[in-house]
């Protein structure tokens, strides 16, 4: 079936400083077993293939979310988007950082000198705002959030539930065996 995917920018802990927090001052108070949640998500990571790593920080991905706009209207959205969350999820490294951020545009096949100039300029500042505030309107809380035929569907979801979504919003299977 095609689907048009729209990436949308979340404002996922947008106080966070440049060099982030640690994990324990973002849950603080919260009672969660952080070592036990991130040993969950590395096993489900795991079984899914998907890069992931145990760290202790998080990072503000404001500057990610700019530059991945501009990417996107660069006609590398997808690989650009693909290399921060392996980044980030893979590797623990702070897309914050400028540096990592050139190196990921470059990575995409993007000009590093350009990149920077984005970030600089902030260009796409209006863009991920205009995001975050269509986040605010459709009420969502939490990423990734799958929206399709005015439905919502919220958090990591196995495949048949994705699936099924799409099919309720009138999507067509190329394949009537999906």
């Amino acid at each position: 079936m095609d689907l048009a995917v729209r990436w949308t920018a979340f404002p996922l802990h947008p106080e966070t400083p440049d060099e982030g927090r640690t994990l324990e001052e973002l849950f603080a108070g919260r009672g969660l077993d952080i070592p036990a949640v991130l040993g969950r998500l590395k096993r489900i990571a795991a079984d899914l293939g998907l890069p992931f790593t145990e760290r202790r920080m998080t990072y503000n991905s404001r500057r990610a979310q700019e530059l991945g706009k501009w990417a996107e209207e660069n006609q590398r959205g997808e690989e650009f988007h693909r290399l921060v969350f392996e980044a980030y999820f893979g590797k623990g490294l702070n897309i914050a950082q400028w540096d990592v951020l050139r190196d990921l545009a470059t990575a995409a096949g993007l000009d590093p000198h350009a990149a920077e100039k984005v970030l600089r300029q902030e260009a796409f500042k209006a863009a991920v705002d205009q995001d975050w505030q269509r986040c605010r309107a459709m009420r969502i809380t939490a990423v990734p959030t799958f929206h399709m035929g005015g439905r919502l569907l919220v958090g990591a979801q196995a495949y048949e539930a994705i699936r099924d979504l799409a099919l309720s919003a009138g999507a067509v299977p190329k394949n009537p065996t999906l």
